[in-house]
């Protein structure tokens, strides 16, 4: 039997995230409206899977990684900027995201907001089901966010061109 842990990712976690964030996404450069980070030093959570012995609370546990969420925090907000999960079906970019809703409130931010970009229908499916609305679309956004980061293709999911940003927000 597994169970999944939250935690906040640790310094330990750093060379993982690099190496997750290269492999899923060909970089660890992020770019949302029009500002570079890099995705392997920013805060966030991880989720593991841990393998629990149904007769003990063993927190030696061995544990996988299986999701990651990275956050950038303002004075009042707080940016997703990257939602990832290794294991579908199992609510991991849920669980991920209901802790991070969780932290926020605890700390008194007012609002959680994140980017996504127009070929991604997946994300907006996911976004909008758990109470994000759009507030914003920012056209042709991906074509100076290509000079910061040549990575990005020009054709995304189902075909469709990735031109624009698309803006999301939950007030907490």
């Amino acid at each position: 039997m597994s169970t999944m842990i939250i935690r906040p990712l640790e310094r330990a976690d750093r060379e993982w995230v690099a190496h997750f964030l290269d492999d899923r996404w060909g970089t660890t450069t992020i770019v949302s409206r029009g500002k570079m980070r890099y995705g392997h030093l920013l805060e966030g959570l991880v989720a593991l899977r841990a393998e629990a012995e149904s007769d003990s609370e063993n927190t030696d546990a061995p544990t996988e990684r299986i999701g990651l969420l990275t956050v950038e925090y303002d004075a009042k907000e707080c940016e997703i900027l990257t939602l990832d999960s290794l294991v579908e079906g199992m609510g991991v970019g849920s669980a991920l995201l209901d802790a991070l809703e969780e932290r926020a409130r605890e700390a008194g931010l007012q609002r959680l907001w994140l980017v996504t970009t127009n070929d991604n229908l997946a994300s907006l499916r996911f976004w909008q089901k758990r109470g994000y609305e759009l507030v914003a679309v920012h056209r042709n956004a991906i074509a100076a966010a290509r000079r910061i980061k040549p990575q990005i293709p020009i054709t995304g999911r189902h075909g469709i061109p990735i031109r624009d940003e698309i803006e999301l927000e939950k007030n907490l």
